[in-house]
């Protein structure tokens, strides 16, 4: 992999989130979890061949055609008070510029998907959610196309990430409700092992960034815990007043940078921070097809890990959603979010102060047409546009264009076809770190 990283995120779930959503379909049309239903497990598999014209994300561009092979299974039990369900995917891709260039063709990635929704009686209930993935490709590791990414290149080995949420929410009165959550966010990179060389200098293993690992600098656990008091205004409309505290604990141990003032070196926890996020949201059905879902408020972060600068700043917290059913199986989704994430930049600047984290605004817009019965059209825009905090980049910015394309048609309930196109363009004021890439793809999915 190009040490250079000239590399941002790619938009769409491409590959692997079309093929969620037509085993999703799928499970509908079989009636899978349904008490009426003939069965409550479902089986499949999506056969896909594909081109890409920078499948490494690199300057020279190189690209490849291949194919895609994930069977999955799935499991959906509801019960009178309790809803469970589970889903796997399994991944295998082909890759025949790496055939001919004489190394590994194949890569492969494994999807656990798992969900609790259980009503302890009309007043409590909770929901469960977790997502457990391993492989390199940066919509895998990273699949929701709401939120920012602090790996969105390809990467190789057998990377993890988990993301688990635990939600329970109680009614008090007729008008007045709260929401408590807890979520755990596990990541953790195969590319480890930076060490200090006798000469004094940071080395990475190949893949690495600036001298750093990615494990160094981007494995963590990060969990946060929140309350929502929420108003029932009218059956339509919710108000509500939140507050969350998140804490981030990066876990590699490594060193990721020197100062080349003091000789200083920084290591993985040197990046540990804690944020308190206060917050306002409105939840409202404007029409039986128009909804909107928004929270704005700010964010307090510090980063007490940093021995030689903690840094302590406030930024604005947004996330928005408006959603419109235009004629039945059809919708339309705009978003817009602002956050702060980890962040792959770290070099020091002349007062020795890391990069200690990004902020990061995304604006989405997510189509889905039914143009006929069996025929679906999905269009999925992205633009996120990352600003770096202290460090070296404290002035740099990075801006992420993507788009994808995909028509599905629904042969039968066992069998469909599919056909995309996944555009990723970024622009960046960090030498080496622009890219493009085009991507087609043709399958099929069978489902049972």
């Amino acid at each position: 992999m190009n040490q250079l990283f000239m590399k941002k995120f790619f938009v769409s779930a491409g590959l692997a989130a079309m093929g969620a959503a037509a085993l999703d379909s799928a499970m509908a049309d079989e009636g899978v979890g349904d008490a009426t239903g003939p069965k409550y497990w479902s089986v499949g598999a999506t056969l896909r061949g594909f081109y890409d014209d920078n499948y490494a994300i690199t300057t020279t561009q190189k690209g490849s055609g291949g194919i895609e092979f994930s069977p999955n299974v799935s499991v959906h039990v509801p019960l009178q008070q309790t809803d469970f369900g589970l889903r796997y995917t399994y991944g295998l891709y082909y890759y025949q510029d790496r055939q001919d260039a004489g190394v590994n063709p194949y890569d492969q990635s494994h999807q656990l998907d798992l969900w609790l929704d259980h009503a302890f009686n009309e007043r409590w209930k909770t929901e469960v959610t977790d997502s457990f993935r391993v492989g390199q490709e940066p919509e895998l590791l990273n699949p929701n196309p709401t939120v920012a990414v602090a790996t969105p290149y390809r990467v190789d080995g057998d990377n993890i990430s988990n993301h688990g949420q635990i939600t329970v929410d109680t009614k008090w009165t007729r008008l007045l409700s709260t929401t408590i959550s807890y979520g755990n966010s596990y990541v953790d990179f195969s590319n480890s092992g930076a060490y200090i060389d006798s000469s004094g200098m940071l080395v990475a293993p190949e893949g690495g960034i600036g001298g750093a690992s990615l494990a160094g600098l981007l494995n963590s656990i990060q969990q946060s815990v929140s309350l929502d008091l929420n108003w029932h205004l009218r059956p339509d409309t919710t108000a509500f007043v939140g507050y969350q505290f998140s804490w981030a604990d990066y876990t590699a141990g490594e060193p990721i940078a020197i100062d080349p003032v003091t000789g200083f070196i920084y290591h993985s926890s040197d990046r540990n921070s804690d944020s308190q996020y206060g917050y306002l949201g409105l939840e409202e059905d404007f029409t039986s097809n128009l909804s909107l879902i928004a929270r704005v408020g700010a964010t307090y972060t510090d980063v007490y890990g940093d021995p030689i600068l903690p840094y302590k700043s406030w930024s604005p917290y947004a996330d928005i959603s408006l959603s419109y059913t235009y004629i039945p199986g059809s919708y339309v989704q705009f978003g817009f979010t602002h956050d702060i994430s980890s962040t792959d930049q770290v070099a020091p600047n002349s007062a020795g102060q890391i990069t200690q984290y990004s902020e990061d605004s995304v604006i989405y817009v997510d189509v889905n047409h039914r143009i006929t019965r069996k025929l679906v059209a999905t269009i999925i825009g992205r633009v996120q546009l990352t600003s770096y905090q202290g460090g070296a980049a404290n002035s740099a910015s990075t801006t992420d264009y993507g788009l994808g394309l995909n028509l599905t048609y629904q042969l039968n309930t066992h069998l469909s076809f599919d056909a995309g196109y996944n555009y990723d363009n970024v622009v960046s004021d960090i030498s080496g770190y622009g890219y493009s890439r085009n991507r087609v793809y043709l399958g099929m999915t069978a489902n049972y």
